[in-house]
């Protein structure tokens, strides 16, 4: 099984103390920006993967996100372009251009940059971006999904024909071949974050393109893999573990409690101050808006409803008796814990690769290598081992 870490670049300064009435403001005013602060995260963070790759990991993944220290990933080909040249065999997961706010020609001719100066190291993420994303870069939300699934079949068609033209609602081109091509043939390998939306599932499914399944809820997991798999196989796919990518928060510490003590308060910053910073997550509301349709969560068994719907709550009002209590069913804890727990999700998903997040909430520097170390050193090598097989039937 492969094995990626996943990194937010979340701005190293935690900013809980410009909360107001339980809201970090939004926008959020230059005047709380420190340049200082901003050179130091991203420094940080390529150092941190330069480790990952002397350490054996398989890969990182980042993504897109704009207008707030959730992460200072807005353009994850930047990053993509400096870590080429500050790594030799790490696989680069871009996860992921937000392709319904983007010039399309543009993403393709970017990811085939990328790829060739890595040496054919990119794998390339797709998703719609956040409703936040598509308010700042004035795209009307009600046409976010159109936009995507538009935008995928003109970098496709760029990548794999002699010359593209297109014709469409909302890019048109003719006669364009683009240089550079990516290295890898025909096209780098793809994926698309899923937490829960009926009609990216099925997008991905007849794609055959890789999924994250539930981000992390177990029974929600079980939901998007089963209605995956019946949409690959409508489309004339297999569900196959490359096409499962396993999310997961992890700690290794001599113990739960330690896990807790320790990691326990960079994830409550994470959740109460940045996850929704200027953002709407739940269901409810994101279908107001036009961002999901009705049926979006209609696959979805009852009883894991409550987690595909991310209410705001959830998260604001979150504090370490939750985080104490939700721990003990997580990847925390002594190394034998997170590598059991890790295998068993894995096996239950049948993933042939697994995203490790490691770094939530915009730990200190010496925090965060230390966990590489620790994770590499005591977790790692049994993930390697692990032979991926996809089970008789997603439960």
């Amino acid at each position: 099984m492969e094995v990626v870490v996943f990194d937010l670049v979340s701005y190293d300064r935690h900013v809980d103390d410009l909360v107001v009435d339980g809201e970090l403001p939004w926008p959020l005013p230059k005047r709380h920006f420190d340049p200082g602060v901003a050179v130091r995260t991203y420094a940080e963070h390529l150092a941190a993967w330069e480790e990952l790759d002397r350490l054996g990991f398989d890969g990182v993944g980042f993504n897109e996100h704009h207008t707030s220290p959730y992460g200072l990933m807005n353009s994850p080909n930047l990053l993509a372009a400096a870590a080429t040249q500050r790594t030799e065999r790490l696989k680069l997961h871009i996860y992921a251009n937000l392709l319904p706010l983007h010039d399309p020609l543009r993403l393709a001719e970017e990811l085939a940059m990328l790829d060739c100066m890595s040496g054919g190291r990119i794998v390339a993420g797709f998703a719609r971006g956040i409703p936040r994303e598509h308010t700042v870069y004035g795209v009307p939300m009600t046409e976010s999904r159109a936009r995507f699934e538009e935008a995928f079949e003109i970098i496709r068609a760029l990548w794999t024909e002699e010359v593209a033209s297109y014709e469409g609602k909302f890019w048109s081109y003719e006669n364009v071949a683009i240089w550079p091509r990516p290295v890898q043939r025909p096209h780098p390998p793809l994926w698309v974050p899923v937490t829960s939306s009926k009609e990216t599932i099925e997008w991905a499914g007849r794609n055959a393109i890789a999924i994250t399944p539930g981000m992390g809820h177990p029974g929600l997991r079980d939901d998007v893999l089963r209605y995956y798999a019946q949409c690959l196989n409508a489309a004339g796919h297999e569900l196959t573990p490359d096409l499962v990518h396993l999310n997961m928060n992890a700690y290794v510490a001599a113990d739960k409690a330690q896990a807790v003590r320790e990691a326990g308060p960079y994830l409550l910053y994470f959740n109460r101050t940045l996850f929704s910073h200027g953002n709407e997550t739940e269901a409810g509301a994101q279908r107001k808006t036009g961002y999901i349709s009705a049926s979006s969560l209609d696959y979805v068994r009852p009883e894991n409803l409550s987690a595909a719907q991310r209410a705001k709550a959830d998260y604001r009002k979150q504090t370490m008796a939750d985080i104490e209590r939700e721990a003990e069913n997580w990847a925390w804890g002594s190394p034998e814990e997170v590598r059991d727990r890790i295998l068993d999700a894995a096996r239950r998903s049948g993933a042939g690769r697994v995203l490790v997040n490691l770094n939530r909430g915009a730990m200190p520097q010496e925090m965060f290598l230390e966990q590489i170390r620790r994770f590499a050193r005591d977790v790692l090598p049994a993930l390697r081992e692990h032979t991926p097989a996809v089970p008789p039937s997603p439960r």
